[in-house]
């Protein structure tokens, strides 16, 4: 996924309500900008760390700059949760997920079980769809350790037994985590944030779920699929 237009840096002063952030930008000045991420940011909002932001090109927004990814110790990392799906479909379309490769269709955001959207459904004629549920993942307590969530997730908790009831059909259900920094080696889940939802990954995966962890390689330029990261499904308990 490649960056519309070139990033601007600037300085995280604070992050509050979710979705907005104060940042110093490279001139002195001061603004606000949008978080596109609802999560808590656990260890990404400490005042002072460099930001990077897009530019929206509607000149009718309120908040025109986005931030976009945080220099954190391990390095760059994306924070805007509308990106990993981005990220994916780019990387299924140039064949580098291995996993999810020979299909000859693919639909975003397809109406699917009760009140759902999967984020991508991949098609063929010669097998069964697949249907693949995107989580951003940004969350790093121990070195090298990537955990997801950072708060409780009811929706997450929701979309695995979707996934599931696909596979019950005869589908293949893939929950592919995509995970916007370079300094993990491995993937589990924060029981202790969220105490439903490991459980319910680790259920999903015994009914036939596949679970896909892939880390990412970030530039203010581009950020794309780098490399897949073994899952611990035994979760994170200490806090």
């Amino acid at each position: 996924m490649i960056f519309k237009s070139p990033l601007r840096r600037a300085v995280l002063l604070r992050r509050y309500k979710r979705f907005l952030a104060d940042v110093q930008l490279e001139d002195g000045t001061e603004t606000t900008v949008h978080v596109p991420n609802p999560g808590a940011m656990l260890g990404l909002t400490t005042p002072g760390s460099p930001v990077w932001l897009s530019r929206s090109p509607d000149t009718k927004r309120k908040l025109p700059l986005t931030l976009e990814l945080i220099e954190a110790e391990g390095g760059l990392v994306g924070v805007n949760t509308m990106n990993p799906n981005r990220i994916a479909e780019a990387a299924i379309a140039t064949g580098a997920v291995p996993e999810l490769t020979g299909y000859a269709g693919l639909a975003r955001e397809v109406r699917y079980d009760v009140d759902s959207r999967i984020d991508l459904l991949l098609t063929d004629q010669e097998r069964a769809p697949a249907y693949i549920e995107i989580k951003n993942v940004h969350f790093l307590r121990r070195p090298e350790l990537v955990e997801f969530p950072d708060c409780r997730t009811t929706r997450g908790v929701k979309h695995l037994g979707a996934l599931e009831r696909v596979v019950e059909a005869g589908g293949r259900a893939v929950m592919l985590f995509v995970i916007q920094r370079m300094d993990g080696k491995a993937f589990t889940t924060a029981d202790d944030i969220d105490p439903r939802y490991g459980p319910a990954l680790r259920a999903a995966a015994a009914a036939g779920v596949e679970v896909l962890c892939y880390a990412c390689h970030l530039t203010p330029e581009q950020i794309r699929l780098d490399r897949r990261l073994p899952w611990l499904p035994e979760g994170r308990h200490d806090a």
